[in-house]
Formats: C-alpha cells, sequence, structure tokens
C-alpha cells in the first residue's frame, strides 16, 4: 500500500467561501499519522506532471490560460467565459494551476507504483470533472484521465473506472468513450449537476450508469455491488482498477443525499479491489470538513488493515475540531464527528426503483 500526496495539498486551496474551501486532504495525512496508519516509509511524494504529459489530454492554449490565471490572479474577460475560469465553480485563486498539475502528477505516481501490483491512494485526485479545454465543477484538471493513462503505459490492457462520487463521471466517461481498452461506471445521484449519466446512457458499449435517488442507504450501496457492479467487472475481467471515492455520497454532506455511512463506502472500495491485481484510488467531491476527513483516513486505514478505533485519541479531536463547520454548516457539529472515525450503519429496505435500475442495467 502507498500513500500519494505533495506538501502542498497540506493547506486549504479554494478560496474560504467556496464549498471546497477547507483543509482537506492535509488533514486526512495528519489524521492519519496521529493515529499511527502513516510514516515517511508509506507517504509517498508526487511532483507536477509536466506541461508535455498535461497535453496528452489537456489542450495547450487552456494550459496556458490557467497558468497566466495562476501567475497574474487574474484574467481577461474573454479567457474567463472561454474557459470557465473564474467563476463562482471555478474561482482564480493561488495554485490554481500548480495544485491540479501535481495531482495530475500524483495519479501518475499512484498508477507507476502499483504496476506490479498492489494499491495506491491517492486522496488529492478524484477531479472527474475536468475537460480538455476548459475547467467544470471545481476541476481545472482531470487527474483520473491520468491515473488511467498512466496504468495503460504500464501495460494494463484493460482498466475499469468506478466513481462513487454523487455527480457523474461525465469528464472521465467521455475521455475515453471511443478506447476500447477502458471501461466506466460510475454511481451517483439522480438529478444532480451535471445532470449527465442517464440510466440508458452507455457511452459507445463501455459506459455504464447507475442514478440512484435521494435517500439511499448503506443496503442500497451494498446492492448495487453486489448486483450490478461486481458481476460487470466480472464480465469484463479488468487487470487494473481506479476508484474515485467522492464523500459527498454520505449522510452529512451538505450538497448531496445518498446518505450512507463512511463505513458503507469503505466496504464497497475494498470489495472491488480485492478483484483485481493493481488499483488506484483517489478521492473527490465531499463539502463537509469533518465528513471528509473522517472518511478518507478510515478508507485508507481499511485497505491497509488497521483497525478502526472506537475514539479518537484527544488529538485527533482537537485536529477534527480545528476543521470548523465549513461555510454551508450552521450551528455545532455533531459531537460523534469529532469523536469517532466510523459512522453508524444506515441500513433500510432497498427501495423499488433501485431494484428496477440494477435489473435495467443488468439486462443492457
Amino acid at each position: 500500500m502507498h500513500f500519494v500526496s505533495n506538501p502542498i495539498f497540506d493547506s486549504a486551496s479554494f478560496p474560504s467561501e467556496h464549498p471546497l474551501g477547507f483543509r482537506r486532504v492535509g488533514a486526512v495525512v495528519e489524521l492519519c499519522r496521529l493515529l499511527g496508519w502513516l510514516d515517511d516509509t508509506r507517504l509517498v511524494r508526487s511532483d507536477e506532471a509536466p506541461r508535455k504529459v498535461l497535453e496528452r489530454f489537456h489542450a495547450a492554449d487552456y494550459l496556458d490560460a490557467l497558468q497566466a490565471a495562476d501567475e497574474n490572479q487574474s484574467a481577461p474577460r474573454e479567457v474567463r467565459r472561454r474557459y470557465r475560469l473564474g467563476t463562482p465553480d471555478n474561482p482564480i485563486f493561488r495554485g490554481m494551476y500548480a495544485r491540479p498539475a501535481r495531482a495530475c502528477g500524483g495519479s501518475l505516481k499512484a498508477a507507476e507504483l502499483v504496476q506490479r501490483g498492489g494499491i495506491a491512494f491517492h486522496p488529492a485526485g478524484g477531479t472527474h470533472h475536468g475537460r480538455p479545454d476548459r475547467a467544470a465543477g471545481f476541476c481545472f484538471l482531470n487527474d483520473p484521465v491520468f491515473a488511467i493513462l498512466g496504468l495503460l503505459d504500464g501495460g494494463a490492457e484493460r482498466v475499469l473506472y468506478v466513481d462513487f462520487d454523487a455527480h457523474h463521471g461525465d469528464g472521465v466517461q467521455d475521455a475515453f468513450a471511443a478506447d476500447e481498452r477502458v471501461f466506466t461506471f460510475s454511481v451517483h445521484e439522480a438529478g444532480r449537476w451535471p445532470r449527465t449519466g442517464a440510466l440508458e446512457d452507455r457511452g459507445l458499449g463501455r459506459a455504464r450508469n447507475l442514478p440512484l435517488p435521494a435517500g439511499g442507504s448503506d443496503s442500497e450501496l451494498a446492492w448495487v455491488l453486489e448486483a450490478a457492479l461486481l458481476p460487470w467487472l466480472a464480465a469484463i475481467t479488468p487487470d487494473a482498477l481506479v476508484v474515485q471515492c467522492g464523500a459527498d455520497g454520505l449522510f452529512e454532506d451538505p450538497l448531496c443525499r445518498l446518505e450512507y455511512s463512511n463505513g458503507a463506502l469503505w466496504q464497497a472500495v475494498a470489495d472491488l479491489v480485492a478483484a483485481v491485481p493493481r488499483a488506484v484510488v483517489l478521492g473527490g467531491g465531499g463539502y463537509h470538513p469533518q465528513a471528509l476527513v473522517r472518511c478518507w483516513s478510515g478508507l485508507w486505514a481499511t485497505l491497509d488493515g488497521r483497525k478502526i478505533p472506537d475514539e479518537l485519541p484527544a488529538e485527533g479531536q482537537v485536529l477534527l475540531t480545528g476543521l470548523g463547520g465549513g461555510r454551508r454548516q450552521h450551528g455545532n457539529v455533531e459531537p460523534r464527528l469529532l469523536t469517532s472515525l466510523a459512522d453508524p450503519p444506515r441500513p433500510a429496505p432497498i427501495r423499488d426503483e433501485v431494484r428496477r435500475a440494477v435489473a435495467t442495467l443488468g439486462a443492457a
């Protein structure tokens, strides 16, 4: 197991008023260190992906505009309009090129580390909306694309990309629509931005999409895995896997409503990576500070075979408290989100519309 990161991710990136304007990956690294799950022998530093590498997917003129906006902390109106920069979703801030370029480098490093097998965890990755020629949905570059390219470059013949973010993994699906070596499966919330990824959307035949209705549960996520995802994995027999683990499907998330526990996501990812010889596990969305940091810390522990403590040590509780409530949180943070790592399970009967959707997907 490898944990891939870079010191640039230690602090918050987006402005404080943005939904992602809080400390994310740096807090995960710190909490995992406090719990004795991570030291310098396991933490692999990522480098910035070179321009010539980024141009394998991203347009040179867009990269020029992104770099200039980062350096100047401004952009002309036409540049903002053309490349979707300086919008409320994709604001101009210090590091808006350097950080995503290092995230792409991290996804490439993760792919390199698992060439001979194993798992690499890169929580700063997962920016699945990035387009070749523009920013989209808080994503300036698309690092999952580079994780997949890295695996293919390393000899993988069939790569499966699985996306658990509450938002459809549109950028990755479209990037590999014509590549017969890459398959995509996105489990997301129905009706949520970017409002793509309909149940009937198969891409050019190698994409599967499962939009779930709001108000989900652990039971439904487990059902999706057993009845749809794992059977499809067995049918296509990939020799490499990339998993995007957005934490915005959790019950506490203020923007989305899939409402499962972090333990359900941990188990789903663990079951998937056990079925392939090599896997890259990425982060993604997630807009509740404590829920996100607890989720990705516990995911690292689960994949690394660590025991999740019933109660966090005092230093861990102080760390989570120091994250604040986030811009969209009101009032005090629920105490259990400061004192423990694992959520209580959230079982519920599987709804008929979910059963019908899985049946339709399986019949495709």
